[in-house]
């Protein structure tokens, strides 16, 4: 074989080398950042909860305010948030703030028996800004978990699954509707 052989042998090589090396990287580089995007997607989940957490010494002050006699619900509400500004994961953030929408909905129960404060305005406001931020959690749940569904496919499909396995990546939790959330409420007037 003549040095003209040789040559062409040597860049087809070198060629297949860089492609190889081009796949790897990209393949890095996919799985690296659909990482990231799940814990920035937990971080805006976890960003909507303490907004939520945050109004809620302002409710429980206002409510306090009229002399509710449930001093109970109040100290459940209280107590639910604590646990919810303490929860570490998925697992224990879904259960605390389980905990904390219930009695919340006690909470909100007890306004029913005082109309002067249903018509406060500063309730009112407090109420409309813990809807809102209720919607922001379904839509950062939401979003969180498509990354989620995005990065477990990435690291349990052909090829990603073999560097996943080797960068130690493994599935991520999802959160979930809790038992009983397809029921239907029932209403009583």
């Amino acid at each position: 074989m003549n040095n003209k052989g040789f040559i062409s042998v040597g860049v087809v090589i070198l060629v297949v080398i860089l492609i190889a090396l081009g796949g790897f990287f990209s393949l890095y580089n996919g799985l690296k950042e659909a990482e990231i995007r799940v814990d920035a997607s937990y971080g805006q989940v976890e960003n909507q909860m303490q907004r939520r957490s945050d109004l809620i010494p302002n409710l429980v002050n206002t409510v306090k305010g009229y002399d509710v006699h449930e001093k109970t619900i109040i100290e459940e509400v209280v107590n639910a948030r604590a646990k919810l500004a303490g929860a570490q994961g998925v697992e224990q953030m879904d259960a605390a703030n389980a905990e904390l929408t219930g009695a919340l909905g006690r909470l909100f129960a007890i306004a029913e028996a005082y109309p002067d404060l249903k018509a406060n305005t500063q309730y009112l406001e407090l109420m409309r800004e813990l809807s809102g931020s209720e919607n922001r959690i379904a839509v950062a749940r939401r979003d969180y978990n498509e990354a989620v569904r995005e990065y477990n496919v990435r690291i349990s499909t052909f090829p990603g699954m073999f560097l996943a396995g080797f960068m130690g990546m493994t599935q991520k939790p999802q959160f979930k509707a809790k038992e009983g959330a397809d029921a239907v409420p029932e209403v009583k007037f």
